[in-house]
């Protein structure tokens, strides 16, 4: 996931009320994912790359005791320290799962401890006490829905695994992805910037220039999104909507995992060396594509997006389609010029984790849709720093800088994003071979 850094937010500029609130929902919600699985099904460690359950709640947990409450417990931090060298050494991750101890029941009375003792502080410190810890607290608040994004995608990807077919909760009317009431053939679809009759206008068209992108604005940030900046884009195109399952499925019946013409060449080798077929979390039964999710297996429809692709694939796909992969400029100053606040809220967020807020997308039309949410989208950009970046002294300041090579970015936010987390200028990155998130794609074109 993305890692976490300061916030663009001065330490005395926050609310205590809006700040207790804040944090007392990020740290139930947590809790509430964590409910709906066994203690057992907290300990799965699917590889390396996905953490147990319980070690998300207790490394949240010791964020907030390490940063906001200033304590320093040695043990713990070796436990639950996830990447910190200024920190000091760390429990082996590919080992997580070895952590039965603490048990459960211990980290929940740990979490409930550092609870009371950072409502305290908002609560009772005095002006120069919270002023101290305001700053920490909010990113704490961000890296903890950071982490409920990743119990939902490291809980499928050992559920995915398990003979009998683990779910998360009980099947209902609404799935794992968000669907499009825009029906589609499952046969190949060369996407172009022309309108088609029925169908809607297929892509937006952009000028291009000189133009400004990075976060701007009041609240918070993470300082990979700074500084604003200038970038100048040819004129481009872009696809009004998200990649779908029976545009993957034509690439796949045309035999796209077969021809090395539409893949860089390292996608392509893996695609030989683990044999890929189809997008990850998928199987085809008597032609059928089924898809895995919070309910289990169920049948994909040809009209929903896409997802569980690597960048690789995505590109692959792009290709396929005709297009290729936008930059993460592009996007962004798509998003930027013709998508305001409320439209990118409309997408598919994950908000409430009884009902779930994965809902049916409006018909496309004639205009950018699905920028916010749904499923995170691969760009063409290579993860680095923005002209003038400089990371944060100290411990935080880990956060981002230091993996700003050997990954790829995506925008806009999955269906497992928690509302309100995610936003235009925010950069989430992975490597490229990553399969096991919630990722898709949309089509770009030169002009």
């Amino acid at each position: 996931m993305a890692a976490v850094s300061s916030s663009n937010a001065g330490s005395r500029g926050f609310d205590r009320a809006a700040l207790r609130a804040r944090y007392v929902a990020a740290r139930k919600r947590t809790e509430a994912l964590a409910a709906l699985l066994s203690p057992e099904d907290q300990l799965l460690q699917a590889f390396a790359d996905a953490s147990p359950v319980k070690w998300h709640r207790a490394h949240t947990t010791w964020f907030f005791e390490n940063f906001a409450l200033a304590h320093h417990d040695q043990a713990r931090s070796f436990l639950w320290n996830s990447y910190y060298d200024a920190v000091g050494p760390r429990h082996p991750r590919h080992h997580r799962a070895l952590l039965s101890r603490p048990s459960n029941d211990e980290v929940s009375r740990w979490r409930a401890d550092v609870d009371a003792r950072v409502v305290a502080v908002i609560d009772g410190a005095d002006d120069d006490a919270f002023a101290a810890v305001a700053a920490a607290v909010a990113l704490g608040c961000q890296h903890e829905e950071q982490h409920q994004e990743l119990i939902l995608t490291d809980v499928l990807a050992a559920f995915v695994l398990h003979p009998t077919g683990s779910v998360l909760r009980a099947p209902t009317t609404t799935t794992a992805v968000a669907m499009t009431t825009t029906t589609l053939p499952a046969t190949r679809i060369a996407l172009s910037v022309e309108e088609k009759p029925g169908r809607g206008k297929l892509a937006d068209q952009f000028a291009g220039g000189l133009v400004e992108t990075g976060f701007v604005g009041a609240g918070f940030c993470f300082d990979n999104e700074l500084p604003r900046h200038r970038v100048f884009l040819r004129p481009f195109a872009l696809s009004s909507r998200l990649v779908t399952v029976g545009e993957v499925r034509a690439f796949v019946d045309a035999g796209g995992y077969r021809q090395p013409s539409w893949w860089l060449s390292a996608g392509f080798s893996l695609v030989q060396q683990h044999r890929w077929q189809h997008p990850h979390m998928v199987k085809i039964e008597a032609g059928v594509w089924l898809g895995f999710g919070v309910s289990g297996w169920r049948v994909l429809h040809d009209d929903e997006p896409a997802a569980f692709l690597s960048l690789y694939e995505a590109d692959a796909i792009a290709r396929f389609l005709g297009g290729r992969l936008p930059t993460e400029a592009e996007w962004e100053h798509a998003c930027d010029e013709r998508i305001d606040a409320e439209a990118f809220a409309a997408g598919t967020f994950f908000d409430d984790v009884a009902t779930s807020a994965l809902q049916p997308m409006p018909a496309m039309h004639a205009c950018l849709t699905q920028m916010g949410g749904d499923v995170w989208e691969w760009t063409s950009s290579a993860y680095g720093a923005y002209p003038g970046f400089a990371a944060a002294a100290g411990a935080l300041g880990e956060y981002n800088g230091k993996f700003m090579i050997g990954q790829q970015v995506l925008r806009g936010g999955s269906a497992f994003t928690p509302m309100g987390h995610a936003r235009p200028s925010y950069r989430n990155f992975w490597p490229p071979e990553t399969r096991f998130q919630l990722t898709g794609l949309r089509v770009a074109w030169d002009r």
